[in-house]
């Protein structure tokens, strides 16, 4: 999904930047959320298309089936899968933006320095790990080890060009100012709806 910072957030549909994040952390690890995401993505996007005028912004989406299924929603429709992007897409989106900010910061092992599994715990305490029950926790500790070295998670961001390390966090940085804040203005706006789902998986 393509997301703008602003009072209405767009409802473009493509999901390019969310695999790409996610292929820099290994697709092996992140295949069953890239899958949850397509389902999810493909049941909002029958409701845009039958109507993308009316449909053009997430919000619409959200009013529009609050007014039609009053008590039931937000259980219902493509709010529902709205919430699931929330708890995943979303939740994935503010752990890529720890993760991004983690490395741009500097923290590293100082055992490890080539390992970012000490960024990805911090990115995954942080941004997910209150939705899970244990055995999510544990699968997702376990998971960690299939995580690229920081070297190449950092060539991955570069799109395997060649660049400097500094040269490839400054621009970390600087994408990471709109990043977050696009990512805040969608929190802001479920929360503002009072749209939130908390389940536990």
């Amino acid at each position: 999904m393509r997301f703008y910072h602003c009072s209405s957030v767009r409802n473009s549909l493509g999901k390019n930047a969310c695999d790409q994040n996610m292929d820099c952390l290994g697709s092996k690890v992140f295949a069953p959320i890239k899958a949850d995401i397509n389902g999810n993505i493909t049941k909002i996007k029958a409701v845009y298309d039958s109507d993308p005028v009316k449909y053009e912004t997430l919000q619409q989406i959200l009013l529009t089936e609050k007014s039609i299924y009053g008590s039931e929603w937000p259980k219902v429709g493509a709010t529902l899968a709205l919430m699931w992007l929330k708890s995943v897409f979303l939740r994935g989106l503010r752990f890529i933006q720890v993760l991004l900010q983690s490395l741009v910061d500097g923290e590293r092992d100082e055992d490890n320095p080539n390992l970012i599994r000490i960024n990805i715990t911090k990115a995954y305490d942080r941004a997910l790990k209150r939705y899970h029950g244990w055995i999510v926790q544990n699968v997702f500790k376990a998971a960690q080890y299939a995580a690229p070295c920081r070297s190449d998670f950092l060539k991955a961001l570069s799109k395997d060009q060649e660049v400097a390390e500094e040269e490839c966090l400054r621009k970390v940085c600087q994408f990471l100012i709109n990043f977050t804040a696009t990512v805040d203005a969608i929190y802001e706006m479920y929360s503002a709806m009072n749209a939130e789902l908390d389940y536990l998986v």
